[in-house]
């Protein structure tokens, strides 16, 4: 057990403006020491002052939420040699127990004494950037998607003849037709305002598709840095080598495979009665990772000989689709997870 190392716990539950500090004895489970300090650097070094004076000797830190609220506080306290443990939402206990910022501070801290939803937080640095990356790539794809959806829409309703110029149009010759035009004051006020509108929204959807190649030619040189053995393998593209990359962080944070499939919702879980011997895919984990493995398995189901070939075999036994693509699923999770934590060594 990970509490028969330590002395003491020092939890926290950070928030945007404060953060909740308890300190928590490892042989007893009491509550040595309450504090709130500030969410800023002085806040951070208060916190860090309290834990050396109140959690003297073995001592670690476990941090609610590291990688939002307590992003600042976990930079601080490894920055200066302190170990910190993530730990995970505890809604549990705040059913139970009452909802306040220092119980949940007690909480944390005293969910590592049964080793429970603990783990080293996400390595910052390159994959902290390469996260930034990825976040912004998808908030343009989505907004490009919204802005073509509503071109669309516009275009259903837009006045004769101009309806009728536009419809036969690909979609990159519409764009560049609709961002070049220049409306007329003296025109029909409606054919005006329709003008307007799909200018704006072309011109808004060629600046986010410029915005979008550029974070992706970013994202794919930063994953070829940190893992250049993913992008070498069948089907694994930047971006879901940059996800594998985000979910994993780091080697030795995830233990083993099965706790990786785990994470990735690829995990098989029983799922027999009677005679029936059947098992099913985690539907819980990081939802994010499980997408990229399901993009990965598309791409292998068209053009990569040895999963087609997996494929019609587990069918011939018996299998049904569904159970087939949930075998190949956890093999994916088990190959990938081998290559992020020993990457093949180059002469």
């Amino acid at each position: 057990m990970l509490a028969d190392q330590l002395d003491y716990i020092v939890g926290v539950d950070p928030h945007r403006d404060s953060q909740a500090v308890a300190v928590v004895d490892v042989r007893t489970g009491a509550v040595v020491f309450e504090a709130t300090v500030a969410a800023n650097n002085d806040g951070y070094r208060q916190a860090l002052v309290l834990g050396q004076e109140h959690a003297r000797g073995r001592r670690v830190f476990a941090v609610e939420g590291t990688g939002s609220f307590g992003a600042g506080l976990t930079r601080f306290l490894t920055g200066r040699g302190e170990r910190v443990l993530e730990v995970g939402r505890l809604r549990r206990e705040r059913r139970s127990g009452g909802k306040t910022d220092a119980l949940d501070a007690v909480h944390a801290a005293r969910s590592v004494l049964s080793n429970k939803r603990a783990a080293t937080p996400r390595a910052g640095g390159e994959r902290q950037a390469l996260q930034a990356l990825v976040a912004a790539r998808e908030g343009a794809v989505n907004a490009k998607r919204a802005g073509l959806c509503q071109l669309r829409d516009l275009l259903i309703t837009t006045p004769e003849p101009l309806r009728a110029e536009l419809r036969p149009l690909t979609r990159a010759r519409l764009l560049q037709r609709l961002a070049a035009t220049r409306p007329d004051g003296r025109r029909d006020p409606e054919l005006r305002g329709s003008l307007l509108a799909l200018r704006s929204i072309a011109r808004r959807v060629l600046q986010l598709t410029a915005e979008e190649r550029e974070l992706a030619r970013e994202i794919e040189a930063l994953t070829r840095k940190l893992a250049p053995q993913l992008l070498d393998q069948p089907g694994v593209g930047p971006h879901a080598a940059a996800q594998l990359v985000l979910s994993w962080s780091h080697q030795g944070r995830i233990a083993s495979e099965a706790a990786f499939a785990r994470l990735a919702g690829a995990a098989p879980i029983p799922a027999s009665s009677g005679q029936t011997i059947r098992y099913r895919l985690d539907r819980s984990g990081d939802r994010k990772l499980n997408r990229a493995l399901h993009m990965i398995l598309v791409t292998r189901k068209r053009s990569h000989p040895a999963t087609i070939s997996y494929i019609e075999r587990r069918l011939a036994e018996g299998k049904t689709r569904r159970e087939t693509n949930r075998c190949l699923k956890r093999y994916l999770a088990r190959s990938l997870y081998r290559l992020l934590e020993h990457p093949p060594t180059t002469a």
